[in-house]
């Protein structure tokens, strides 16, 4: 049942997770039909609830059942959710007897009938972070089996030629027995207690039903016996890596390659051969590497194949299944038992199916495939220098949650003047709705926000743009459905899931470091670096992406224990090699490949990333993510404690050249404008709290971050101030359990009132895009940005930012001054411009003449300046004028809308007819219909109450 579980409980936590309760219970009566009420009671003796968090005795039952097949799950019972269970699932507490009771009737519980099994576990109110028991599964009805030999929905090894014996017993009186060996019957017997038969001379692989009827009741029970195909040992062909290896002139082969080391054999198990290996089928083994090989044959081309590796260790660890039946570890599309029917079909069109009968992940296989068509084949990447980077989580950018509607909302990236978009984790993670670093399988895409194909259009159109693709890794650690995690693990439920064990070559038992998120990887070790290697190859080769930011690069040491946080943050030498290791990798496959560490440690190894072989050419020269939100979120709010925000240059943390990826906002940290309308400091009528003061502070924020030379982040929306906190929950509420993230709300499944509420349309939030769009404008086109910089009253509310290209001639724009007032009320600002003269209001192009470099400059609060000595390259005028107006989407589906009031628009095709027209009378929620017009390129005119014209494009999809 853990796998179904699963599919709840990574929604709500990534990390580490303690050792499952096993709880003493009973059911009263023991033998129940399902529409008697029953008794469940929880022995108390033996539950330490506080180490849930429970200090009231509150404990819920989550349930579940299946028919009676016990194939099929089905029901309805109210649980509630994970994070908080239903007070109708609460259980008694009984203080005399110390013990917990819950009396349901099975068929109004779970609201169904034909129930063969319940199943249910018990868990604090909320229970992220595993505060729940071990699952207990229950027989429903008078009339039970038991089979006694073998173990149900197990796999028994055997050598060919063995007898195999298959013993079962029934109550209630006597039943019929049906044996059936890969669909055949082979045994019958009828009017008996019990049962016994001996299947002799097995030579084969035997997938067995044992059908047992009483009456109207059915009951099946599975089990399977695996027949030693003594492995063949024959070198492997050249050339091969783990995993697929398609025939480059033969469609009709490929060749699988598996890892397996202390694995006795494989089979190859998939819809070539109805899932029913024979020792055909059966891997060879390398004798020199050690590896599992086969070659397939008779392949179809252009048709999807499945498959799972049937691995097998006769001799297994205690608690270990001698058999584990698993997807590849390289899969690069596998189709999901748990997950794919929430996937909709808009996302994901013709998505195989998942093959009936089966059980876990499969893996797709498809000879013939035509290559993706790219447009660009030589996208020149953004300098690191100049990069601005806009972080998306595809589920939570737009209602649609997937690739499409980034495609869609190009324009919005254009308009914004970013030249980079770094995707948070889309390798396949286990549920749907994930942030992703639960990650399962790093080579394979997950299908929730599309196709391979959507994804490299969306990366295509990107690189048409001028915009690099940066994606999130989560390579620290891999979650239980990880085939690497499977093939040697502790398992002592029997449910096909658990932890690693001590023999497992890729994975730590318990974590090197304090951190712990799902299963720890062991970077030491030579087949995680080979695995690592294989993840960093496919992405760069097969979807061109531009640059990896490496999620908890403090997890990548041996070094540490969980409980040691001063070792996890020290200076870790095996942990500054591997991770070297990865980026020479990674330059050497794209020597301009962006490699960004998510480290956030000490400056003494960030330094040593940071500077490592910046004297190449081209330069190299790891980014270090740099969390400034705690500054920045002071200034914001108008507070003058820790507001010091010179962490923000390279040269504050010892970098030689700018590799600090600064930001004020991202996915992990609250949202500055959620803090300004929950706790901004007040001055008279001057109030941050409010609205729409919290959002005129927003642009004065970018003008002191986004400037700063060096490669900067925004985390998505910030450029509209986004005000709902990071902890909203699906209904609106908002949940931080603080102090720690057990139990919040942070990775739900967010709103969207960006759109929704037309965000764009509205003036204050629409400034804020704008003027960012102007100052990164400015970065990425002034080689000014390139500079340095120093700031002077770093711990006031008075900013004070200087840069300066000393390579640049005077004649150019050469030397910024920029100045804010954070305070909430209006202060004379000192300047100590670098030198007297004309200067230049950047965002605006008006001039002031300074006769006194110190004299001091009154801004209101919230107020900024960005001074040069020279105006712009790009006049700001023309800036204003390409993007005054913005139509959303773009392309369009149904209808568009303008940011501004127009009295008037017009619609023409391209050859010049007029095709619609609208009177939106100065509405600027008004929505242009357009969807009965044909696909193609049009042109709108829009005329504002000025009369002033806009000549705009867009495409019809």
């Amino acid at each position: 049942m853990k796998k179904i579980i699963l599919l709840f409980f990574f929604l709500f936590s990534v990390f580490s997770f303690a050792q499952l309760k096993q709880v003493t219970w009973s059911v009263s009566p023991s033998t129940f039909e399902e529409t008697t009420p029953i008794t469940i009671t929880i022995n108390g003796n033996n539950l330490d609830e506080s180490s849930w968090g429970v200090t009231d005795n509150s404990l819920y039952l989550w349930a579940w059942a299946f028919d009676t097949n016990d194939t099929t799950q089905k029901g309805t019972p109210n649980n509630g959710s994970w994070e908080a269970s239903s007070e109708a699932s609460k259980f008694t507490y009984n203080a005399g007897s110390d013990t917990y009771t819950k009396t349901i009737t099975p068929t109004v519980y779970y609201n169904t009938t034909g129930i063969g099994k319940i199943g249910f576990l018990i868990k604090a109110k909320n229970g992220t972070g595993d505060k729940k028991s071990q699952d207990i599964l229950v027989e429903v009805g008078s009339f039970q089996v038991t089979l006694t030999s073998p173990t149900e929905n197990s796999a028994t090894i055997i050598g060919s030629g063995s007898n195999f014996n298959i013993a079962a017993t029934n109550t209630n009186g006597v039943a019929s027995y049906t044996l059936k060996a890969n669909g055949t019957t082979i045994d019958a017997n009828a009017s008996t207690s019990g049962y016994s038969y001996t299947a002799t001379n097995v030579t084969a692989n035997q997938n067995y039903e044992l059908v047992v009827v009483q009456g109207t009741v059915t009951i099946s029970k599975k089990f399977s016996v695996i027949v030693n195909p003594n492995t063949v040992s024959e070198a492997m062909p050249a050339g091969l890596v783990d995993g697929i290896n398609y025939n480059a002139t033969d469609a009709t082969k490929a060749t699988l390659v598996l890892d397996a080391p202390l694995k006795d054999f494989v089979y190859v198990a998939g819809s070539f051969n109805s899932w029913q290996p024979t020792p055909t089928h059966a891997m060879k083994k390398d004798p020199v590497s050690g590896k599992f090989w086969l070659e397939l044959n008779g392949l179809v081309s252009g048709v999807n194949n499945t498959y799972q590796y049937w691995v097998v260790d006769a001799t297994p660890l205690a608690n270990s299944p001698s058999m584990v039946k698993t997807a590849d570890p390289y899969s690069t599309l596998v189709l999901s038992p748990y997950d794919d029917s929430s996937i909709p079909a808009a996302s994901y069109p013709n998505m195989p199916a998942y093959p009936a009968g089966q059980n876990f992940e499969v893996t797709v296989l498809k000879t013939g495939q035509t290559p993706y068509n790219w447009q660009v084949t030589n996208f020149t990447k953004p300098e690191k220098d100049k990069l601005v980077v806009y972080e998306v989580l595809v589920r939570d950018f737009d209602a649609a949650r997937n690739y499409q509607s980034l495609i869609d909302r190009i324009s919005y990236f254009k308009t914004l003047k970013i030249n980079a978009i770094e995707l948070m984790p889309v390798m396949e993670f286990e549920g749907n709705e994930s942030w992703g670093y639960n990650t399962s399988f790093h080579m394979a895409l997950d299908k929730f926000y599309g196709t391979s194909d959507k994804l490299k259009e969306l990366i295509d159109l990107c690189h048409q743009n001028g915009i690099a693709v940066i994606l999130d890794v989560a390579l620290n650690h891999a979650f239980g459905r990880n085939p690497m995690v499977r093939m040697w693990m502790n398992d002592p439920d029997g449910d096909g899931f658990g932890s690693p064990t001590t023999e497992n070559p890729y994975f730590n038992t318990v974590a090197k470091h304090s951190y712990s998120v799902g299963e720890d990887f062991n970077h030491q070790s030579a087949r995680t670096q080979y695995y690592v290697d294989r993840v960093i190859k496919q992405w760069i080769e097969e979807y061109k992406i531009d640059g990896f930011r490496w999620d908890l690069t403090k997890g990548f040491t041996q070094e540490c224990t969980a409980a040691d946080e001063s070792c996890t943050n020290g200076y870790r030498p095996d942990r500054v090699a591997v991770l070297k290791k990865y980026a020479d990798y990674s330059w050497s496959l794209d020597p301009t490949h962006y490699t960004i560490f998510e480290h956030l440690g000490s400056d003494t190894e960030e330094q040593e990333w940071a500077n490592y072989r910046i004297t190449e050419t081209p330069s190299k020269g790891v980014m270090m993510w740099g969390k400034m939100t705690d500054q920045y979120s002071q200034l914001s709010m108008g507070y003058a404690t820790s507001n010091n925000i010179s962490r923000m240059m390279s040269s504050s943390r010892g970098f030689t050249t700018n590799r600090l990826m600064g930001y004020a906002e991202s996915h992990d940290e609250e949202r500055l404008m959620y803090k300004n309308v929950q706790y901004g400091n007040s001055a008279g009528t001057y109030n941050v709290k409010t609205l729409n003061t919290g959002l005129s502070r927003m642009s004065a924020i970018g003008a002191v971050s986004l400037l700063i030379p060096g490669p900067k982040m925004i985390w998505h929306f910030g450029e509209l101030g986004w005000d709902d906190s990071i902890f909203t929950c699906k209904d609106g509420s908002v949940n931080d359990a603080s102090p720690t993230l057990s139990g919040d709300c942070k990775l739900d499944t967010k709103p969207q009132p960006q759109w929704n509420e037309n965000w764009l349309g509205d003036t204050n939030r629409n400034k804020i895009y704008y003027d960012w769009a102007k100052m990164i404008n400015l970065k990425v086109t002034e080689p000014v940005f390139l500079g340095t910089a120093t700031m002077a009253n770093a711990n006031t509310l008075m900013v004070n930012v200087k840069i300066t290209n000393s390579t640049l001639a005077s004649t150019q724009l050469k030397d910024v001054l920029i100045l804010a007032n954070f305070d909430v009320t209006a202060q004379n600002v000192p300047t100590g411009f670098q030198y007297t003269g004309t200067w230049y209001n950047l965002m605006d192009n008006t001039s002031i003449n300074v006769t006194d470099v110190n004299a001091t400059i009154n801004l209101g609060p919230g107020e900024y300046r960005i001074y040069g000595n020279k105006t712009a390259n790009l006049a700001i005028p023309e800036f204003e004028k390409e993007n005054s107006v913005n139509l959303y989407p773009n392309p369009v589906l149904h209808h568009f809308t303008l940011n501004i009031a127009t009295t008037k628009v017009q619609v023409y095709g391209m050859s010049g007819q007029l095709v619609k027209s609208f009177a939106p009378n100065g509405n600027t929620d008004f929505q242009f219909g357009v969807s009965e017009l044909k696909t193609g390129l049009y042109i709108v005119k829009a005329i504002d109450e000025n009369n002033k014209v806009q000549i705009m494009k867009f495409i019809k999809k």
